[in-house]
């Protein structure tokens, strides 16, 4: 599980990369339009950056419905947010999207990854990252992109959810896509409803063992939210307690908003199973 991605190197049978989400959305359901302006959003991955983050995830389109944005105005949000991050840091930079058109420019201007949400419903978009050398995340969703899900069926979640990723982490291999190349997220809440969700979490352990680094995006979703029966402004210790639990299942990047709880939550958790020395122990040994 020796990887490198862009200019980072992760050894991730030892390690978990924090993967910082940064929005120029205005209707994100989480920050809600705080970082949609340019500035505000090369603050937001700055301060990411100095709070411990590994990579920044930039997007440009809400993964819910929500106003149509085409390919002309994605870019328009995400390239210049690129082109500000790119050269100020060697932590893996990646674009969400999925539409080919979108990926190709955010390649040309310098990311390393495309994380696209919506398991490849645009295959083209695998063979701009081939062409590129890049890598992809390939998520598991179950419906069209930017669309919920309404009383989703699944014969064994967690079972169909493998068998879709490997799914199309094949068509992206047939695409030129390296094997090494690839990431695989569950999808936590994508065409899932929160009884899913948990069970996904519960039970990855089973995707865990995929052949895939396993990328967890389950920071203040909504199944974390209808657990706890909490607003997304107060799911912070449910997310932590998520992220923790999937760590342990096998979890070896974690997609973030908060990020120095994140990673002090990550880094604990990588000492207590023997992966990370204390930064400074001296209780009894002084």
């Amino acid at each position: 599980m020796q990887r490198t991605i862009g200019r980072r190197s992760f050894d991730f049978s030892r390690q978990v990369a924090v993967m910082a989400v940064v929005n120029r959305t205005p209707d994100s359901f989480y920050d809600r339009g705080r970082t949609f302006a340019l500035d505000a959003a090369v603050r937001a991955a700055e301060a990411a950056l100095d709070e411990g983050a590994d990579w920044i995830d930039l997007g440009g389109v809400k993964a819910g419905p929500g106003e149509h944005v085409d390919p002309a105005a994605e870019l328009r949000r995400v390239l210049p947010l690129l082109e500000a991050v790119r050269p100020e840091t060697d932590a893996v930079v990646s674009v969400d999207t999925f539409r080919p058109q979108v990926a190709h420019a955010a390649l040309a201007a310098g990311a390393d990854v495309v994380n696209d949400p919506t398991a490849l419903s645009e295959p083209e978009l695998a063979d701009e990252v081939a062409a590129a050398g890049a890598w992809l995340v390939v998520t598991h969703t179950a419906g069209p992109p930017r669309t919920r899900p309404h009383r989703p069926a699944y014969r064994d979640v967690a079972a169909d959810v493998a068998r879709v990723l490997l799914d199309r982490a094949g068509e992206a291999r047939r695409r030129g896509v390296r094997d090494d190349h690839l990431i695989v997220d569950p999808g936590h809440d994508l065409h899932k409803n929160t009884h899913q969700s948990l069970e996904i979490t519960r039970r990855l352990g089973e995707l865990a063992t995929l052949g895939y680094p396993l990328l967890v995006a389950l920071s203040n979703k909504d199944f974390i939210g209808e657990t706890l029966d909490l607003p997304v402004d107060q799911r912070l210790e449910g997310s932590l307690a998520a992220l923790v639990a999937s760590v342990l299942a096998g979890a070896n990047i974690v997609r973030v908003h908060d990020v120095r709880a994140s990673v002090r939550a990550v880094r604990m958790t990588e000492a207590i199973l023997g992966w990370r020395q204390p930064a400074r122990p001296r209780r009894g040994l002084a």
